[in-house]
C-alpha cells in the first residue's frame, strides 16, 4: 500500500521517482517550527479546540533508520529530514455537561511524532513528503489536565466530560504528500496543487487541494519556508504575503470520532455510518518574514465531520526559524 500511494502521487504529478538515493543530496538547513491553534479566538470551545506542533529539521537525521521505509525519492532532489511532535484535543459542543452527549463528537486527544523526509526539487517546482506516524491517543495525552488548567487560568467554564474520552490506543500510520507548482506570475504570485494520502490507525484518507500565494515572497519550492544561513544567498530578506488554501478529503477512518483500532471498551464513539466521508477545509494566512525568521497567522474553517455537526473554525499562529 505504501509503495502504491507513492507511485500514484508521482504519476499524478508527472515526476519520475527513483528507488536509489545517491542522486539526492541533503540540505544543510537546520530549522525549527512551532504552531499553536485554538478556537477561542472565534468565541467557540468545541470540536477541535486546541493543538500544537513542534518541528525540528536537521541534516543529521539523514542517518535515521526510519528513512529506509519512507519510500522512493524523486531523482535529483534535495532532501530534508525531520521530526514533528503533534498534540490535538477535541470535545463536544457543550463541555459543561457531565454526561455523554449522544450524537455529538466524543472527547479525544493524542500525541504522536511524524518521522518525515521531504524531497524537494526547486527547478521542477515539485515536492514529495513522506512520514511515519507513531504515538498514542487517549487519557495518556493529558488533555483533561491541560484544558482544565487552561480554563482555570482564563476563568472559563470547567470541562466536565473528559472521563468519557476515547481510551488509550496506538497511533501508527504512514502519510505521503505531493506538491507541484501549477502557475506563477513573476515572483509575486504562485498557484500550487497538492495530493495527499494517509493510511493508519488514527486517520485514513485521500485528498487534494490548491494553495494561492501572493505578495513579497520567496518561491515556495526554494526552501521549507525559511533557510539556514548557508542557503540564504539570492533570497528575498523581507517577506510579506497572503495565502489562501482549499483542501478536500475522502475520509476512510477517523479514530477521534470512531475510536482506536485496538480497543473496544470506549465509553462512547460514533458509528461508521455517522461519519462524513467528504470534508473540505479552507485556510487564510498572513505571513511576515525577515532573513531566517517567519511569523504566520492563519484562520482555518472545516466543513461538518459527522451527521448533525456544525462547520467549525479556529486560529493558528506559527513561527519558523532557520539556524
Amino acid at each position: 500500500m505504501r509503495v502504491f500511494l507513492l507511485a500514484a502521487l508521482c504519476l499524478i504529478t508527472g515526476v519520475a521517482c527513483a528507488q536509489r538515493l545517491d542522486s539526492a543530496q541533503t540540505s544543510p538547513d537546520r530549522l525549527v517550527y512551532y504552531t499553536f491553534a485554538n478556537d477561542a479566538f472565534f468565541r467557540t470551545d468545541y470540536y477541535f479546540t486546541q493543538g500544537q506542533t513542534l518541528t525540528l529539521v536537521l541534516p543529521a537525521l539523514r542517518h535515521s533508520p526510519v528513512n529506509r521505509i519512507l519510500g522512493p525519492v524523486p531523482t535529483g532532489s534535495i532532501r530534508y529530514h525531520g521530526i514533528r511532535l503533534r498534540y490535538d484535543g477535541f470535545t463536544p459542543l457543550r463541555i459543561q455537561d457531565p454526561f455523554i452527549r449522544v450524537g455529538d463528537r466524543p472527547y479525544a486527544s493524542y500525541w504522536y511524532a511524524d518521522f518525515f523526509r521531504v524531497a524537494n526539487q526547486p527547478t521542477r517546482k515539485f515536492r514529495l513528503t513522506t512520514a511515519l506516524n507513531l504515538g498514542f491517543m487517549g487519557p495518556a495525552a493529558g488533555a483533561k489536565g491541560f484544558q482544565t488548567k487552561l480554563h482555570e487560568w482564563l476563568d472559563a467554564p470547567t470541562p466536565r466530560g473528559w472521563d468519557y474520552q476515547i481510551r488509550n490506543d496506538l497511533v501508527l500510520g504512514y502519510a505521503a504528500r505531493a506538491e507541484k507548482q501549477l502557475l506563477a506570475v513573476g515572483r509575486g504570485a504562485e498557484l500550487i496543487g497538492s495530493a495527499d494520502a494517509s493510511l493508519g490507525t488514527l486517520y485514513t484518507y485521500a485528498g487534494a487541494g490548491a494553495r494561492l500565494r501572493v505578495g513579497l515572497l520567496n518561491p515556495y519550492f526554494d526552501n521549507l519556508g525559511v533557510s539556514g544561513p548557508a542557503s540564504r544567498a539570492g533570497q528575498r530578506r523581507v517577506q510579506l504575503y497572503a495565502e489562501g488554501q482549499l483542501e478536500g478529503r475522502l475520509v476512510g477512518y477517523d479514530a477521534t470520532l470512531q475510536g482506536g483500532l485496538f480497543r473496544s471498551d470506549n465509553p462512547y464513539t460514533l458509528p461508521a455510518n455517522a461519519i462524513s466521508r467528504t470534508v473540505a477545509r479552507s485556510t487564510a494566512t498572513l505571513g511576515l518574514g525577515y532573513a531566517g525568521v517567519r511569523l504566520e497567522a492563519s484562520a482555518v474553517q472545516i466543513s461538518p465531520e459527522f451527521n448533525g455537526a456544525r462547520s467549525h473554525k479556529w486560529v493558528q499562529f506559527g513561527v519558523r526559524v532557520g539556524f
